[in-house]
């Protein structure tokens, strides 16, 4: 009766032990979706941001303005084009 009684309590303790350990790694796993959830969140909204930039950026105006100032281009007139030569 007393192995019997033992094996229990043994039984009893690892059990226990096995139950502490799961909601532990329960919690842990929960804290990290809930962190991996809000980088995705914070993801979402930069993608949206650099979305808003780069549409901002190819607009004609903003094209053209780069291509005057760095590129140093012009707009095409009917002068250069009848004689093919650059003035």
């Amino acid at each position: 009766m007393a192995k019997i009684n033992l094996v229990l309590i043994l039984a009893v303790l690892a059990s226990g032990l096995v139950l502490v350990h799961n909601a532990y790694e329960s919690r842990r796993l929960f804290a990290e979706r809930d962190r991996i959830k809000a980088d995705g969140q914070r993801l979402a909204a930069d993608a949206e941001r650099l979305k808003a930039e780069r549409h901002a950026q190819a607009t004609n105006l903003r094209v053209e303005q780069v291509a005057r100032e760095r590129l140093g281009m012009r707009p095409i007139s009917p002068a250069v084009v009848a004689s093919g030569v650059t003035p």
